[in-house]
């Protein structure tokens, strides 16, 4: 049974069309990647089917009764509730069925012998669905989930006011699989998740009965929890049966072949025109002419996808620093509470660092104390001479209405404007992306015009706060290339072993630091 069914579904952002008369059909059980590049349309995607956007054209159907939960990073969450009671929220509507029983007892008293019997029947139903739906055991539920997500670390009873970015996002992601809906619908789960908590999303939606719609471009998680692929490319929306390797050799296969039936078409058309050029003029062999360019009129002639620009990544290298980076002597870090035991580290010149641990720990917290922009607890941090930091935050969350023309001028106000789109260009942005204001880009084309800022200024060092979030295959791959190639430092949060092991030189673990329990 069709749980959703998308019909003609047509859509842009001003003179950029991003679907033009797509059709997509979710069924029951299917676990489904909704994959492509950077603005290719996948978050837009999800926002129509949730009717949190109004498409140009076409028709979204649900099913009725169909609960459909959606990972939403925006949800405003109520600071006086704790994390227990976020929790607890997710079963609101087995909370109101026992407050209707309780309502329907209430009323026995007065009831005439039909009415009891009506109104035994009715609390007998709601009993049923308070139990089929672990109504007795909610406590135990939420236990289980919080744990897997390590939200029992952080405490079940903290404010969500007190909350990290990754951690918000685990409550969100923990009521969702607490409301057990129809379909899940998550778009990019693991950006703010770390490895072991990863591990557990895996394994849970493996074993997930309901239907998903998964966006992500950690292609190794992808792999193992799909089994349909939905490949978003030129306005187009194409289904493949499998995994993402499974998706990836047909897809190379049918490029392959539509290449060379391409190849084999163009030698045809070449010809004939040839022919036709050649002949058309002479009376004896104009009707063969006439005849040739009949069939090329009506030749159904292939097209070829226009290649979508590849990101490079170049980071300038400045001058020379000292041979010291940053020394931390004593540092505690965090804002009205420690967060890490007193911290003695050296790092020194053509180092690259790779910060890890769970959420909440601290390590963008430990960034930004040694850089110094935020103030420790106790202790202090000597900073090297002659550094020049090029610092990538996790996150902006202010919107953006600034062209990427006008914002990356802003940086560097003597380039030409020829200069300023050759950058954006050479980051894997088209002319559309280009003259678009940041705040309707995708994450992924935001971050690719904030990395540009950065590779086109001279640093010695890098600070890289979760640089992977949201980039597509190509650019990260890019990305991993160029920090290899870098010959400054580089300190860098990923929560993607796969992305920093053959760059960093050295990894710490903020888990051994930490005052925190784990």
């Amino acid at each position: 049974m069709s749980i959703l069914t998308v019909k003609n579904l047509s859509h842009g952002f001003g003179d950029r069309a991003i679907f033009n008369n797509v059709s997509f059909r979710l069924l029951k059980g299917e676990h489904i990647g909704l994959i492509g590049a950077n603005g290719e349309g996948k978050s837009t995607f999800m926002n129509i089917i949730t009717d949190s956007l109004e498409p140009d054209d076409g028709t979204v159907i649900w099913s009725k009764h169909v609960r459909v939960g959606y990972l939403d990073q925006h949800t405003t969450l109520d600071a006086s509730m704790s994390i227990r009671d976020v929790l607890r929220t997710a079963f609101k509507y087995l909370f109101d069925l026992e407050e209707e029983t309780q309502q329907l007892y209430d009323k026995m008293g007065e009831a005439t012998p039909d009415e009891l019997d009506e109104m035994m029947e009715e609390v007998g139903t709601i009993q049923d669905i308070l139990t089929n739906n672990d109504f007795y055991i909610i406590d135990t539920k939420v236990e289980e989930i919080a744990k897997g997500l390590g939200l029992t670390d952080v405490g079940l009873e903290k404010s969500v006011h007190d909350l990290s970015g990754g951690q918000r996002t685990k409550v969100l992601m923990a009521k969702l699989l607490l409301e057990k809906p129809d379909i899940l619908l998550l778009d990019e789960p693991t950006n703010y998740l770390d490895e072991v908590h990863i591990i557990w999303l895996k394994r849970y939606l493996q074993n997930y009965d309901n239907a998903f719609i998964l966006i992500s471009h950690d292609i190794p998680f992808l792999n193992d929890v799909i089994n349909l692929v939905y490949h978003m490319e030129n306005q187009e929306l194409n289904r493949y049966v499998g995994n993402y390797e499974d998706f990836m050799s047909v897809y190379e296969m049918k490029k392959q072949q539509l290449e060379s039936a391409y190849k084999k078409q163009q030698q045809e058309i070449n010809k004939l025109e040839d022919f036709v050029a050649r002949n058309k003029a002479r009376v004896a062999t104009r009707n063969m002419a006439m005849s040739r360019q009949k069939k090329l009129d009506k030749m159904d002639r292939i097209e070829l996808s226009k290649e979508k620009p590849k990101p490079e990544f170049h980071f300038q290298y400045g001058k020379t620093p000292g041979k010291l980076i940053f020394e931390a002597k004593d540092l505690v870090i965090g804002y009205t509470e420690a967060l890490s035991k007193p911290l003695n580290l050296i790092m020194e010149r053509g180092q690259k660092v790779a910060l890890v641990g769970a959420n909440g720990v601290g390590k963008t917290t430990l960034l930004k104390s040694l850089m110094g922009e935020l103030k420790p607890i106790s202790g202090e941090v000597d900073k090297g001479l002659k550094l020049d930091i090029g610092y990538f935050e996790q996150e902006i969350k202010e919107a953006n209405y600034n062209t990427c023309i006008e914002e990356v001028w802003k940086t560097f106000p003597s380039y030409t404007q020829f200069e300023v789109r050759a950058a954006l260009a050479k980051c894997g942005l088209t002319t559309k992306h280009i003259e678009s204001k940041v705040v309707v880009l995708s994450g992924g084309e935001q971050a690719k015009v904030r990395l540009c800022k950065l590779i086109n200024q001279d640093s010695n060092v890098l600070v890289l706060d979760e640089p992977t979030n949201h980039l597509d295959v190509d650019a990260k791959e890019e990305l991993k290339r160029a920090l290899k190639e870098y010959r400054g430092s580089i300190l860098l949060i990923s929560h993607e072993p796969e992305f920093y092991q053959d760059i960093v030189t050295d990894v710490w673990n903020l888990e051994e630091w930490t005052t925190k329990i784990f």
